[in-house]
């Protein structure tokens, strides 16, 4: 597990964030993230990267305007949206499920409102570049999405590329889709039923909580299972970009073991 322990507070910090850079699994569809080094320590004494990319790669907010027009983006929203206390919820899930309603009511500890919600499927130990990840993944179901609007919460994070199952998107046959050519006719093969006629609708669970001002994030990783079942402090925060539609985010759960930890007042000596 990658936890730091800081030794003046006591504060441990654990990691949920995948890695980003270049190689990073792409979602599919999108480019390739670039990177290019424009100066170099050997021949100018510093090093300066070129980045070009899409922010909807590796563990990443995603702000009300992605889905919704006119809505805020990620730098128009309050800061205490991406800290708080929230809750990790273990929902196992398998190739092509949906997290339903029910779900969500047996899983522990009880989302109460102001949470965030982080929901570890255990789909996040097959992050990859790879067909399983992101064509098979499980996916929110809208009933769910509206259940965590009517708990109030105040941000959800999931352990997939997708908020939705990716049969609703456009891996599927949603918006351009789809993405991954062998996905529909697979899931006929395998239930009998057109992908469509189960999934009529696009993104629906994703713009059920954006339109209700809940930002989300995918790709939650790393020690995920190491805070699974708890209740943390989380901080993940975007960058101020007023136009931005999402930002990648380093996301951390926050432990104080000893109970004794207070921020200090920021009054003048």
């Amino acid at each position: 597990m990658t936890q730091v322990d800081d030794p003046e507070s006591g504060l441990a910090f654990v990691e949920l964030s995948h890695p980003w850079g270049v190689y990073t699994p792409i979602f599919p569809g999108y480019e390739e993230i670039k990177l290019e080094r424009i100066t170099h320590h050997s021949k100018h004494g510093v090093m300066t990267h070129k980045i070009t990319t899409i922010f909807h790669t590796s563990t990443h907010v995603n702000a009300p305007i992605h889905l919704i027009p006119q809505a805020p983006a990620v730098g128009d929203l309050a800061l205490d949206r991406f800290f708080g206390t929230g809750v990790v919820l273990s929902i196992p899930k398998g190739k092509w499920e949906l997290i339903e309603p029910k779900d969500l009511e047996k899983a522990k500890p009880t989302v109460v409102a102001g949470d965030i919600v982080l929901i570890n499927t255990g789909w996040h130990r097959k992050y990859s570049d790879s067909k399983e990840y992101f064509g098979y993944a499980p996916g929110l179901s809208e009933a769910a999405a509206q259940w965590l609007v009517e708990k109030k919460v105040k941000l959800v994070g999931v352990d997939t590329a997708c908020v939705d199952h990716p049969l609703a998107t456009s891996l599927g046959p949603h918006r351009n889709g789809p993405q991954i050519k062998y996905l529909l006719p697979e899931y006929k093969e395998t239930t009998g039923r057109e992908a469509i006629a189960d999934f009529p609708k696009w993104n629906p669970a994703h713009r059920t909580l954006l339109a209700a001002g809940i930002p989300t994030i995918e790709n939650v990783g790393a020690d995920l299972d190491a805070v699974t079942g708890k209740r943390c402090t989380f901080q993940g925060f975007p960058w101020k970009w007023h136009e931005g539609d999402a930002c990648v985010i380093r996301l951390t759960a926050i432990f104080d073991p000893s109970g004794a930890y207070r921020l200090e007042p920021g009054t003048a000596n």
